[in-house]
């Protein structure tokens, strides 16, 4: 089978295109810089940018089926830089999967897609779309997610999967920002800090993204086709013990000083009117988004996808939080 992995540089790419050589598959990646790493192993990587059409359909040329992993993440930055590569992006891979007549899109989006404001205690997919959007990643995913599933028919079988805060070895983004924010003072409990968050292993993640293949491949496809699905370890954790679980383990010491919710929120809004007028650069030291997310319950039920996608997290927490430190450790953090 011959298969495209938009972002396959990436963190999630690179896990499941480890997944896919093993399987036996032809592997192409497609990202906006080499991957002499990913060639090394086999696979062909094109160059390119998702706004660009004539990109993406180059990197469908010949494909069977397509994992659409790459995005622009993060809390902030203007919609513009959020919309072409989340929205035209995706729009450009599901008119590329049409075109060269490809059968299976394999969406990678995220729960952030249902964020509403609220605490969220095992939301299913019956859950709608978001609403008073607080950052343009959240926003513009929804948008892609709710065209790529629309986009599903008979000849172009699509699921979407939601994976939730994922770390493991070779993160780039979640903890080391974390243990970033911790030394430079600007990481503060931040309300109560009983939340509980549902939190991912990215090697069960790139799993998961198999399942979904395999499951729009079988003769059941029908069950799954045009929907999506939480991913998660399926234990909900407490957010701030482990972190500071994390912290401890690298030597650093736990985070102790709080602040309330309603502070946090309003210094969100003061830091993100600041960084606008003054068009500052990099990310505030809080968003709105941020104070939200880091005060409240965000957990999701994932039975829908061990019923519908056989998927269920083989990785232990202890084992997967081990192998996260040790890779920190020797990463210098």
């Amino acid at each position: 089978m011959n298969v495209l992995v938009t972002g396959g540089g990436g963190f999630v790419g690179s896990y499941l295109i480890d997944r896919l050589l093993a399987r036996g598959y032809q592997v192409r990646s497609f990202g906006r810089s080499p991957q002499p790493a990913l060639e090394q192993k086999g696979v062909e990587v094109i160059c390119g940018e998702l706004a660009n059409p004539t990109d993406v359909r180059e990197a469908c040329v010949g494909m069977d089926a397509v994992f659409h992993v790459a995005a622009k993440a993060g809390v902030w930055g203007s919609w513009e830089s959020f919309y072409q590569p989340n929205v035209i992006g995706t729009r450009n891979v599901l008119e590329a999967c049409r075109t060269e007549g490809i059968a299976r899109l394999v969406y990678t989006s995220t729960p952030s897609v249902v964020f509403n404001g609220q605490p969220i205690r095992g939301g299913g997919q019956e859950m709608p779309y978001g609403r008073n959007w607080l950052c343009h990643y959240a926003h513009t995913k929804a948008i892609a997610e709710q065209e790529a599933l629309a986009a599903n028919c008979d000849k172009l079988k699509v699921v979407a999967l939601r994976p939730h805060l994922i770390f493991g070895p070779g993160d780039p983004h979640l903890l080391p920002r974390v243990i970033d924010s911790v030394k430079a003072g600007r990481l503060k409990i931040v309300g109560k800090g009983t939340n509980r968050v549902d939190v991912s292993y990215v090697d069960d993640v790139a799993a998961a993204h198999l399942n979904a293949l395999d499951a729009l491949e079988s003769c059941n496809a029908g069950s799954c086709a045009g929907q999506a699905y939480f991913i998660s370890q399926g234990e909900p954790v407490e957010l701030w013990p482990w972190l500071n679980q994390v912290l401890e383990g690298l030597g650093h010491p736990p985070l102790s000083k709080r602040m309330p919710l309603g502070l946090a929120y309003a210094a969100g809004a003061i830091a993100e009117c600041v960084w606008k007028v003054l068009a500052k650069s990099g990310e505030p030291p809080i968003t709105r988004f941020v104070a939200v997310e880091l005060a409240k319950d965000h957990y999701f039920d994932i039975e829908v996808a061990n019923r519908d996608l056989g998927y269920k997290a083989a990785v232990d927490m202890e084992t997967g939080l081990k192998a996260t430190i040790e890779d920190l450790k020797a990463r210098g953090f």
